[in-house]
């Protein structure tokens, strides 16, 4: 029976270009090693925060290969691996080389909004269709459509290798519904990084991180802080965080971490069309707040 290994700071792993828009993997390599440096406890790849919908086939194959060539084993990795047709879905798991991968990440169909029993055939029809653990992610914000709680419980009960949710609905009330209702070996992560402290006290395992690519040293002290009970003090690192949480979102994922990482000096300011980097007012405010900060 699977079991969730997907705990603690998940880095939603960005996708680095260099100024020519080549995927620049000497950068790939320096982030992959200071993040395993400070806390990282698994990797995220090929979802949302990696520019994925803007990589070729190819691309996406080497990315892989090169993730798990470098991370070696240290840290689960878990891939993202969905669309908005399950028979393409199903077509990728079954064909796809996932030689090193610990599970997949599937994102609800986006675009064509399904209805709460089509997302639930969907993911049950994924699950079946592989032997490797699969955390749901919801991200109606993205995606149109918000996976339910009690659709989300209703996989967790019927299919033993759906292990876990990215939860990135926003809303607390629903988080702590299915934390309620989930049986015991299914678990919830935050899909947001503003949320992760609240979510966390209520019962999540861990967070899918996009700030962890940056600051993982800090971000992954406040969540081990939290496991061992030491709500004030992971409750000040949270609150050091707040405003950040804001500017790298404000002109999209992810341009503000990019900002950020090129500010520290790991990674050219680039992203491809039709992303831009951030604003030059956020991109200050990024650099003004990075010099307050340890990491």
């Amino acid at each position: 029976m699977a079991h969730n290994i997907f705990r603690g700071l998940g880095i939603a792993l960005i996708t680095p270009f260099t100024q020519a828009g080549k995927v620049d993997y000497a950068a790939l390599k320096r982030l992959i090693e200071y993040q395993l440096l400070h806390g990282a406890d698994f990797f995220c790849i090929l979802a949302t925060t990696g520019e994925t919908p803007c990589l070729s086939i190819e691309e996406k194959e080497e990315i892989k290969r090169f993730v798990v060539e470098h991370v070696k084993g240290q840290v689960p990795i878990l891939m993202g691996c969905g669309g908005n047709y399950t028979a393409a879905v199903v077509e990728e798991l079954k064909q796809g080389d996932f030689t090193g991968i610990s599970g997949v990440l599937s994102v609800c169909p986006y675009y064509n909004k399904p209805s709460q029993e089509g997302l639930y055939r969907h993911f049950k029809t994924i699950a079946a269709a592989t032997e490797l653990p699969v955390v749901l992610y919801n991200v109606p914000g993205r995606t149109g459509i918000n996976l339910q709680p009690e659709t989300t419980v209703r996989l967790a009960n019927d299919c033993e290798n759906i292990v876990a949710i990215k939860e990135a609905s926003g809303h607390l009330e629903q988080v702590d519904e299915i934390i309620k209702n989930k049986p015991n070996d299914f678990d919830v992560l935050s899909g947001d990084d503003a949320l992760a402290f609240p979510m966390i006290a209520c019962g999540a395992v861990g967070v899918i991180s996009v700030i962890g690519n940056a600051l993982p040293k800090e971000f992954s002290r406040m969540i081990r802080l939290e496991f061992n009970g030491e709500f004030e003090a992971a409750r000040i690192i949270h609150h050091q965080f707040t405003d950040l949480y804001n500017l790298l979102f404000v002109d999209g994922n992810p341009a503000g971490v990019k900002a950020l990482l090129h500010e520290m000096g790991f990674i050219e300011n680039v992203l491809r069309l039709p992303l831009v980097p951030t604003r030059l007012t956020t991109l200050q405010k990024i650099a003004d707040i990075l010099k307050g900060l340890k990491y």
